[in-house]
C-alpha cells in the first residue's frame, strides 16, 4: 500500500491545491485524538514597532476566508492588532505529532459575526466580558469578584446580555500555510503553501 503522496510525504499530507482543505482534514482528525482544546492556538503579534508577544487562544470559526478567534479589544493583543495587523498562528497536536502555521493579516469581523457568536456563550461567559478588564493591573481578586456580581445584578436576565462594544472578533486571513509532521531523528516533513497574486497556492517543500 503507498504510505506517500505525489511530493514524497507522508499519506496524510494529501494531494490538495487549497490548504484549507488540508487544515480541515487535520482538523478533524485532530479533534479525535486531541483530548484539551485541539482549536487552541498560539496566536503571535507584534506592536508597531515590532516588539512580539505570543499567547494562547481558541479557534472559534474558519472557512475560505479565514481563521476567528474572541477578544476584549482593549486587551494587550487587541491593540496591538489595531497598530500591526500582521499575525500568525501555530497549531501544535502532541497526539498527531504535527503542527500547522498560518501567517496573514487580521481584521475585525462584523458585528452579526460578534453578536451571533456571543449570544451563544454561557451567561457567566458573556458577564465576564463586561467584568474583566483584560491584561489591565487588578488591585486585588476581590475587585474582579465585586465587577461581575455588579454586572450580574444589571443583566439579571440570562437571555438579555448584550455584547459590550469592546468584545468582538478577529478574523486572520492568510498568505502563507506551513503544514508539519513528526520525522524520526528530526528529519521532519514540512510543506509550505504561499497565495499567490491571482488567488491560487503553490506548494513547496521545506527542508527539516
Amino acid at each position: 500500500m503507498n504510505q506517500k503522496n505525489s511530493l514524497g510525504l507522508n499519506k496524510c499530507f494529501l494531494d490538495l491545491d487549497n490548504p484549507f482543505e488540508l487544515f480541515h482534514e487535520w482538523f478533524e482528525q485532530a479533534k479525535k485524538k486531541e483530548l484539551n482544546d485541539p482549536n487552541a492556538l498560539a496566536l503571535g503579534t507584534a506592536t508597531r514597532d515590532g516588539v512580539p508577544s505570543v499567547r494562547m487562544v481558541l479557534l472559534k470559526d474558519f472557512d475560505k476566508d479565514g481563521f476567528i478567534f474572541y477578544t476584549n479589544l482593549n486587551s494587550q493583543k487587541g491593540n496591538e492588532i489595531k497598530k500591526n495587523p500582521n499575525a500568525t498562528m501555530c497549531f501544535h497536536w502532541k497526539s498527531l505529532l504535527r503542527q500547522i502555521r498560518i501567517t496573514g493579516t487580521l481584521k475585525q469581523v462584523s458585528d452579526k459575526t460578534a453578536d451571533e457568536y456571543y449570544n451563544s456563550r454561557a451567561y457567566e461567559s458573556r458577564i465576564g466580558a463586561w467584568a474583566s478588564k483584560q491584561s489591565s493591573i487588578l488591585k486585588s481578586r476581590d475587585e474582579l469578584t465585586k465587577a461581575i456580581e455588579e454586572f450580574k445584578e444589571k443583566y439579571k436576565d440570562k437571555n438579555d446580555v448584550p455584547r459590550p462594544n469592546h468584545w468582538s472578533g478577529w478574523r486572520l486571513k492568510p498568505t502563507n500555510f506551513e503544514f508539519w509532521l513528526d520525522g524520526d531523528n528530526r528529519i521532519h516533513e514540512r510543506l509550505k503553501y504561499i497565495l499567490n497574486e491571482n488567488g491560487s497556492w503553490s506548494k513547496n517543500l521545506l527542508s527539516p
